[in-house]
């Protein structure tokens, strides 16, 4: 991809068009090309992501390159010229999301800084707050934009590049009586504006829960309390659905790992919401809305028909959504719900892939450890749970890749793990051969293995010679039977040992007789010879020989100091090997 040189450190990327993408939108919005140039800034990222080179793809990018490729196969059962143009800005949103999820997950792992990477996606939470209120606040507010002057009016008036290009604040039945104003802006339908809602406030919280300063999260922290308001005014029900089921999913877990800081967080969160409906009579306004239109039954019927219509074609389907004549309500078969616009659109091995995804990327977040990994992680499930009510195949769909790709690589990345130190052993620690189990299981380091044990010193060379030795603990001599004319033997004091005199004979002196042994001398089992290996390795040195002139035949046994016969063993236990004598100084 890249004519770079093998051993070339690869340049970082730059974060810059992520915050023309994200934190610009509302001047796209004012334009009309929200909708129609967020393709445009996909392309951009997938240029920087060549230019760089070969990049790592995160995990569940070949199950979306299969469904992409399945939406192509689909292209085949189009009929229409202006369907070929429909069908052409879903598909760019579809590969835009997966770029954006290689761009955002190449980021994290070349090391940028996390603040860095995830305050695009603050700064468009911040503009869908903004815009909420401005449907507030001016409610009938709408706005003829220079992206809609400049189509052809055969492109412009099609039904649904004109809900993209003419933009409102709110939506509404202008020939109701009293009609009721639901927040929409920058989307053209309130239910986008919901499930963007319901996906941006994980995130929000992935960034305040783990960058600690800064006036950006000051207004994030603002933000949420303030972002209620227009979040009831929508009346969505799967809005209020998904962020239920994300919390409790979340909630769930952290009962499991018994993280109470967590749990505290969600009933914080909880606590919130119900303050802000004691103000806001949302439930009251729901069951107004529902009560003055047939909202169920038109979605049931709008499901039933698109279901007949999938049975004759569920391979492919029929390329994009097609009104229809024979439906209660005037939506198009194959909207009101992402699971049968994929069904209709493309078929049903195209919505298995799908949500093959969506389960695939929330088993491997399910293996986060951090506060900002945990939220992140509800941002699949949520997906997961309004699929059967709304659609996001605009671009609530890279918001979602965006924060499976900040998350996929903060499960082994640096937000999973603190700092190890202040020197050069700070930086992220690289990841250890890991077990997994399942599919997507969390990555688990591999247990440090111990550094091998030093082999056992043995043989007489490992035991010092003459190290000092401490003093030996108190023992009984072995007792003696003194002969009937002979004296008894007093020990020698332990405190100064010392060294016998050598004996030296008289001249022309008579030889002397040595006493009988068993009168004087210990049992011949207990006489080691005069100088012992355990002597030289208990570190006592042996007595000094006098020049004397050739031994008598009969000269008397040497004498033996009272140290040393201390130390010797008992005459019942027979005598160590030399390598088994305790070390009383160390290893040479």
């Amino acid at each position: 991809m890249s004519d770079r040189r093998p051993g070339a450190t690869a340049p970082p990327l730059p974060v810059w068009p992520l915050t023309a993408m994200f934190a610009l939108m509302p001047l796209w919005w004012a334009l009309g090309a929200f909708y129609l140039g967020w393709s445009v800034f996909g392309v951009v990222l997938l240029a920087l992501l060549v230019t760089r080179g070969r990049v790592a793809l995160p995990p569940g990018s070949a199950a979306w390159l299969v469904f992409l490729t399945l939406v192509l196969l689909s292209a085949t059962r189009l009929d229409r010229a202006t369907a070929y143009l429909t069908f052409g800005l879903r598909f760019g949103f579809l590969a835009t999301a997966l770029v954006v999820c290689v761009y955002v997950h190449t980021l994290v792992r070349d090391g940028t800084r996390w603040d860095r990477v995830l305050r695009p996606l603050g700064w468009y939470w911040l503009g869908v707050v903004a815009l909420g209120w401005l449907a507030v606040l001016m409610p009938t507010f709408a706005l003829t934009t220079p992206v809609e002057m400049a189509l052809p009016q055969s492109i412009s008036g099609e039904r649904f590049i004109q809900a993209l290009t003419h933009v409102r604040a709110n939506e509404f039945n202008p020939q109701s009586r009293t009609p009721i104003y639901r927040t929409a802006a920058p989307y053209p339908y309130t239910n986008n504006w919901g499930t963007a809602y319901a996906l941006l406030v994980p995130c929000v919280l992935a960034y305040l829960t783990s960058v600690r300063t800064g006036r950006f999260r000051v207004a994030l922290w603002v933000s949420l309390p303030l972002s209620v308001v227009p979040a009831f005014l929508t009346l969505n029900r799967g809005m209020f659905l998904g962020l239920g089921a994300g919390l409790l999913y979340l909630g769930l877990r952290a009962l499991v790992r018994g993280n109470a800081r967590l749990i505290v967080s969600i009933g914080g969160l909880v606590v919130l919401v119900w303050v802000v409906s004691l103000v806001v009579p949302v439930q009251e306004m729901i069951d107004a809305r529902v009560s003055s239109t047939d909202t169920n039954v038109d979605r049931m019927d709008l499901y039933v028909r698109t279901w007949q219509a999938v049975e004759r074609s569920p391979l492919l389907g029929y390329g994009a959504p097609k009104s229809v004549d024979t439906t209660l309500a005037e939506e198009p078969l194959g909207t009101q719900g992402l699971i049968w616009q994929i069904l209709y659109s493309h078929g049903i091995p195209a919505l298995v892939v799908f949500l093959g995804w969506l389960v695939l990327v929330a088993r491997r977040l399910a293996a986060a450890v951090s506060p900002a990994g945990h939220w992140l992680s509800t941002v699949p499930v949520i997906a997961l749970v309004v699929i059967p009510v709304y659609a996001y195949i605009d671009p609530n769909l890279s918001v979602i890749f965006f924060a499976v790709g900040a998350g996929l690589a903060a499960v082994g990345g640096p937000v999973n793990r603190a700092p190890t130190g202040p020197s050069t052993m700070a930086q992220p620690v690289p990841l250890a051969p890991w077990r997994t189990r399942g599919i997507g299981r969390a990555t688990v380091p591999a247990p440090p293995v111990p550094p091998p044990a030093p082999p056992p010193a043995t043989g007489v060379a490992a035991v010092p010679l003459r190290m000092p030795q401490p003093p030996a603990p108190p023992a009984v001599p072995p007792a003696t039977v003194p002969a009937p004319s002979a004296a008894p033997v007093v020990p020698a004091p332990r405190s100064a040992p010392a060294t016998p005199p050598a004996s030296i004979p008289a001249p022309n002196a008579t030889p002397v007789v040595p006493a009988p042994r068993s009168a004087t001398a210990p049992p011949p089992s207990a006489a080691p010879p005069a100088t012992t290996a355990a002597e030289v390795t208990a570190g006592v040195p042996a007595p000094r020989a006098a020049a004397t002139p050739p031994p008598a035949p009969a000269a008397p046994a040497p004498t033996v100091p009272a140290a040393a016969e201390a130390a010797r063993p008992p005459a019942s236990e027979p005598d160590r090997p030399v390598a088994d004598a305790p070390r009383q100084g160390g290893t040479a």
